[in-house]
């Protein structure tokens, strides 16, 4: 099936007289009939479910729906895309281990990486992911995990190499993990680029309604975990916490990431997305495909209004042919990027924070990515309490103005940005 039937048809198939639509299995608990067969799922040895904390019939369709969307093996439900993040980590790396990722990462990301991780004695070496060859060789070391990346970094907007990172992580035995949320497997699959894990915060593109936090983990299945045993004992040597069980052996390639991280990770930490959440994503990813073009039509007439409107400093977007990343976006997704554009307004911080207070369609929110048009100035919200002088050290220019385009008509959304300037000149 192509993508946009998949949005609609994959993760569930009705049977004869059952619901059309995917069910709710609104339930904590599951009832047997004897304690072996009990038995038989605590020991992995029975498919089924015996308590939500681990794994659910609905969260299960959905994660199977992403996962064909994105063409992987197996999938995941978190509560979150910051517990998918997590967890994509840390069922590799433990105390004494290394990962490298791209400094442009989400700011969310990089806080749990360099402070929260590194609390657990996890260590993390960030690179610019326009490093030369030369320079991202050098960031591995003996006890390097895993690469991290993501496919259109938030708010940078800088596009990944994904092809040259997955070669770089292979050549040193380790997985690439791809967060895909940007750009969504409707416009990039990054497992087609070599990649071998994605992440996604469901919370946005994919729920696109503002209604519902998640996150959601894909495997490839391409990765040999054997190939590499003394890198991933995790996966393959037994797991004493579940009855001596070696994933990599008894999974193989297509189950044992995910297989691990929800019998182990999910067993212990329980960041669980709940049935109803799990629900109301799935209708949220029947119309990705659709929406998702929109964003980016939308966006993509914005941001050529922005370009050449005479308050406008700069812009920043992929899909904008003098953009330095428009020749690697089309390489990697040629039908589109994402609705999401960074620019700055003429006059500074103070010009940018009065114009947000002129729009009338576009709202302040931190949110983004979702299907209403909304707007945030990170100098006077997330990042107030930093100096200009910080701010322009962190890559944040004072400025800088992230919209997010949603899908409402173009014209009504040009026309609002377009008062709201003429009205700070």
């Amino acid at each position: 099936m192509k993508k946009e039937t998949q949005c609609i048809q994959a993760g569930y198939e009705p049977k004869n007289g059952e619901s059309r639509l995917m069910p709710i299995v609104q339930s904590t608990t599951f009832k047997y009939d004897s304690s072996e067969a009990m038995g038989r799922l605590f020991d992995l040895e029975a498919e089924g479910y015996f308590y939500t904390r681990l794994q659910n019939p609905t969260s299960d369709r959905v994660a199977a729906k992403i996962a064909a969307l994105e063409g992987g093996t197996a999938a995941m439900l978190t509560a979150s895309g910051q517990a998918a993040t997590f967890y994509s980590i840390f069922n590799l790396a433990s105390a004494d281990d290394h990962v490298v990722a791209s400094s442009a990462i989400y700011g969310g990301s990089f806080n749990l990486f360099n402070v929260t991780m590194r609390r657990m004695g996890i260590d993390f070496t960030f690179v610019d992911p326009d490093c030369t060859d030369e320079a991202l060789a050098a960031a591995f070391k003996p006890n390097t995990k895993a690469v991290f990346g993501e496919t259109i970094a938030n708010p940078a907007l800088i596009v990944f190499d994904i092809e040259r990172f997955a070669k770089a992580a292979h050549a040193h035995g380790v997985p690439l993990i791809i967060d895909n949320t940007f750009a969504t497997p409707i416009n990039c699959r990054p497992f087609e680029w070599g990649a071998d894990i994605v992440t996604h915060s469901t919370t946005k593109y994919m729920d696109g309604h503002d209604a519902t936090v998640g996150g959601c983990i894909v495997d490839s299945g391409q990765f040999d975990w054997m190939a590499h045993q003394e890198k991933f004992p995790g996966l393959t040597t037994p797991d004493e916490s579940y009855h001596g069980i070696t994933y990599a052996e008894k999974f193989g390639r297509g189950g044992a990431f995910i297989t691990k991280a929800t019998a182990q990770l999910m067993r212990d930490l329980g960041a669980t997305p709940s049935p109803m959440n799990a629900y109301m994503l799935n209708l949220g990813l029947e119309s990705l495909a659709v929406r998702m073009g929109r964003h980016c039509a939308n966006a993509q007439q914005v941001a050529a209004f922005l370009e050449q409107h005479d308050q406008i400093a700069w812009v920043n977007y992929p899909g904008l042919p003098g953009n330095r990343y428009y020749e690697r976006a089309r390489k990697y997704m040629p039908n589109g990027t994402c609705g999401v554009i960074s620019f700055g307004v003429k006059g500074g911080r103070k010009t940018a924070e009065a114009f947000m207070k002129h729009l009338k369609i576009a709202m302040i929110a931190t949110h983004v990515a979702d299907a209403r048009t909304c707007v945030l100035h990170p100098a006077s919200s997330t990042h107030r309490q930093m100096t200009d002088e910080e701010l322009i050290a962190g890559g944040v220019a004072p400025d800088l103005v992230r919209l997010s385009v949603g899908i409402e008509a173009v014209d009504d959304i040009i026309v609002d940005l377009d008062q709201a300037l003429r009205a700070v000149v």
